[in-house]
């Protein structure tokens, strides 16, 4: 009598875990610091909606405003409502949520449209800047540079660049074995976490991304820092004082939000991230990508007399849009 017998160690090894979810453990605490986190994070994520889609409106609405700053700034606010829903909503109903678990595509999705919207961001922040040094410094000749055609090539432009800068670079990643614990200590699908889980190095993939994510960043930044040096050169040599300051104040909070911004994002992007906590990691994440989409539409908006005036009126016409 003779015996089969099939040895199925070999076939064992070879077999890679398919994963097909994601934990995301999001913020510790019990269940009153999670009810208080959820409430607190959706008035945020509701008052940064009602800023910019009132921007938005306002923009669209009032012929006053059809011009190449507040198409931009239209522009941004849109992206903003994009970005802050990029992340918001999935921390909400993972917060109330008993598994915490994404599905491995909704991960990489929410990956990818955060960092293309991330992208577009700094290239409208450039842009905006840009759009400022032109209209301070050379204001004889804004009207015949930033013309309709040309501020529709810089929205173009950075909306393409965001969204086609980053599929590559992420499918390969998504292409990597997942064959470990599949917990990521963080709110959101990052970088590093995934990375963390990956069973297999992939050096050139990941540094060809940080690369790109490094120039973006690098780049952006000098320029902004550049034009608003020139701007506030050009703002010390107006005569009057009260102009002076009124100039001087609004340069000034537009730097604040993008040393915001970009300062935080250098943290986790640029400079190394090894050292510093999860928690920290998660508390500086929060403030570039919620936190900034809500100062936004306050610092280059509700300081402008015309915004605020196509502000008032839009709230006039609800008032009595309600009363009729």
């Amino acid at each position: 009598m003779s015996f089969f017998f099939i040895d199925l160690r070999p076939m064992n090894r070879s077999v890679t875990h398919v994963m097909t979810e994601f934990i995301l453990l999001g913020f510790p605490g019990c269940w009153k610091i999670q009810i208080f986190l959820f409430s607190l994070f959706l008035v945020i994520y509701l008052l940064t909606l009602l800023g910019n889609g009132a921007i938005i409106y306002a923009v669209r609405c009032n012929p006053r405003l059809h011009t190449p700053m507040y198409f931009l700034l239209g522009n941004f606010a849109f992206l903003e409502i994009w970005y802050v829903s990029s992340t918001v909503p999935n921390m909400l109903a993972n917060i109330l949520s008993k598994t915490k678990a994404i599905s491995f595509s909704g991960c990489f999705l929410q990956f990818y449209f955060f960092f293309s919207l991330g992208t577009s961001e700094c290239l409208f922040l450039a842009v905006m800047a840009y759009d400022r040094y032109l209209a301070i410094c050379h204001p004889l000749q804004y009207p015949a540079i930033m013309t309709g055609r040309f501020c529709g090539k810089l929205v173009s432009f950075c909306w393409l660049t965001g969204f086609l800068g980053y599929p590559i670079p992420i499918f390969f990643i998504s292409q990597l074995p997942f064959c470990g614990p599949n917990i990521i200590d963080h709110f959101l699908c990052d970088m590093d976490p995934l990375m963390a889980l990956s069973c297999a190095p992939a050096p050139i993939t990941e540094c060809i991304f940080y690369a790109q994510s490094s120039l973006v960043l690098f780049f952006t930044s000098i320029y902004i820092l550049r034009s608003y040096i020139l701007l506030l050169r050009a703002v010390f040599q107006v005569p009057s004082a009260a102009g002076r300051r009124k100039a001087f104040s609004t340069c000034g909070s537009h730097l604040v939000v993008v040393s915001l911004f970009y300062g935080t994002v250098m943290v986790m992007y640029v400079s190394p991230t090894y050292g510093v906590q999860t928690l920290w990691q998660k508390i500086l994440t929060l403030v570039y990508s919620v936190m900034t989409p809500l100062f936004n539409p306050l610092i280059y908006s509700l300081r402008n007399k015309d915004m605020k005036l196509a502000l008032r009126n839009v709230l006039f016409r609800m008032r009595v849009h309600q009363n009729s």
